[in-house]
């Protein structure tokens, strides 16, 4: 048991019959009444967002997840199959477990969040930032750069992102996986 003075982002707590991870908290005391802590909840298993708010030193129960270092291998249809890479055990995961799923590349390490007590896979969470080679892209106009005009490329693994007008097929790019988005070309 915890109370609400051990908040933290990503602290995993079963609220509601189901487990939640903390995106975000505040604590807030009031000129008036008792002190209560406003919170973001991100539902494990389906996503979703709610906003609650909890008294302040309220009991709550602290859910034990683990992460887990693996190594993504393949993909066919029945789902993706991941290696843990110290004691190289295989395992297979259905795709709606997985963060951003189109940004998975062979050999790619990523961390599975286990729930500790009944060994369920919660989540397979990429890195936040991926070095990508872009394989297909429009040529840019050059000297188009006054404005914040995009293009679509087609990375290494398949998936479309936007870029600036710059990039051409070779370059090396950083992508943010968590919004899809392009970061910078990267220097070889």
């Amino acid at each position: 048991m915890a109370t609400t003075a051990d908040f933290r982002n990503g602290l995993v707590i079963e609220f509601n019959n189901d487990l939640f991870t903390i995106v975000q908290f505040q604590h807030v005391k009031p000129g008036k009444g008792p002190a209560f802590v406003r919170t973001k909840l991100k539902n494990i298993k389906s996503g979703r967002v709610l906003d609650n708010t909890f008294t302040a030193g309220v009991r709550i129960n602290v859910a034990r997840v683990e992460r887990r270092p693996y190594q993504y291998l393949y993909k066919d249809e029945v789902g993706y199959y991941f290696m843990h890479l110290e004691t190289f055990e295989q395992i297979h995961v259905e795709e709606h477990v997985i963060d951003y799923p189109e940004f998975l590349m062979e050999n790619q390490h990523v961390e599975i969040v286990v729930h500790a007590d009944t060994e369920n896979i919660l989540s397979v969470e990429l890195p936040q930032f991926i070095v990508f080679e872009v394989t297909y892209t429009e040529k840019g106009l050059k000297g188009d750069t006054a404005t914040n005009a995009l293009k679509q490329a087609t990375l290494e693994n398949g998936s479309v992102i936007m870029v600036p007008l710059f990039i051409d097929n070779g370059d090396k790019i950083k992508v943010d996986t968590h919004n899809r988005a392009y970061m910078e070309r990267v220097k070889a």
